[in-house]
């Protein structure tokens, strides 16, 4: 087993007209909940898409749990939430749930209904006539009851009332397997800062910084809204 579940190695990122990682290297360990922050167009979702394998690096290598992100096992090391509605609308949520654990073989159906439960909703509705709070729901709930190594959350806040945000985050906190790494990158960083045990921040395509909240808040004696806006000065 890989001594850090993801590991960059000097990589770059370009899309037409504008590069959105430049030369970025880092490591992250096993069994933590770590916050990637940053403004709109730092590189936060590119960096989650080249871990998921849904992006190939310009240059440079991403390694996740030990292997190429991008190959075919590359499912059995992440799970992915991303910000894109890609459910299909004609399922019930029981019929999703299902669905998921005919695809993956590490789909743990059983925590999937008791966090249906946990977060009020009922297997018999239409995935189509969901709230877009309910189908945040929903999408968190697929990817926490995979039983994968590690979950990468791609701003899974976004757009979503308080009320909503704040059951996505006692969600995450309740049923948070200590085993796996979550990573998610989102605005709300003083919403989900209780919850972090690091933070890394991204701007203007490079890594800023990458440090255990605890440390920022005894050596910086900062919050993390603090820590950010004086570390990209």
């Amino acid at each position: 087993m890989s001594q850090h579940i993801v590991e960059f190695k000097n990589v770059s990122k370009k899309y037409p007209g504008r590069e959105a990682l430049h030369n970025v290297s880092f490591t992250l360990p096993r069994g933590k909940v770590i916050g990637l922050i940053g403004p709109n167009g730092s590189g936060k979702s590119t960096a989650l898409k080249l871990m998921a394998g849904l992006l190939r690096p310009n240059a440079g290598q991403v390694l996740v749990n030990g292997e190429i992100a991008g190959r075919p096992t590359q499912h059995q090391h992440m799970a992915f939430l991303s910000d894109r509605e890609e459910l299909y609308p004609f399922y019930t949520i029981g019929e999703t749930l299902a669905f998921y654990k005919s695809v993956y073989g590490d789909f743990d159906l059983a925590k999937a209904e008791d966090m249906l439960k946990f977060l009020q909703l009922a297997p018999d509705q239409k995935v189509g006539g969901l709230s877009k709070g309910n189908y945040g729901r929903l999408k968190m709930v697929l990817t926490i009851s995979r039983r994968v190594p590690l979950l990468l959350l791609d701003e899974p806040l976004s757009g979503l009332d308080p009320m909503v945000r704040q059951t996505i985050i006692q969600s995450i906190i309740s049923y948070f397997d200590p085993e796996q790494t979550i990573l998610l990158s989102t605005h709300e960083v003083s919403e989900i800062e209780p919850m972090l045990d690091m933070a890394m921040l991204i701007f203007n395509g490079q890594l800023v910084a990458l440090e255990d909240v605890e440390t920022i808040r005894e050596t910086h004696q900062q919050h993390l809204v603090g820590w950010m806006s004086t570390a990209v000065r």
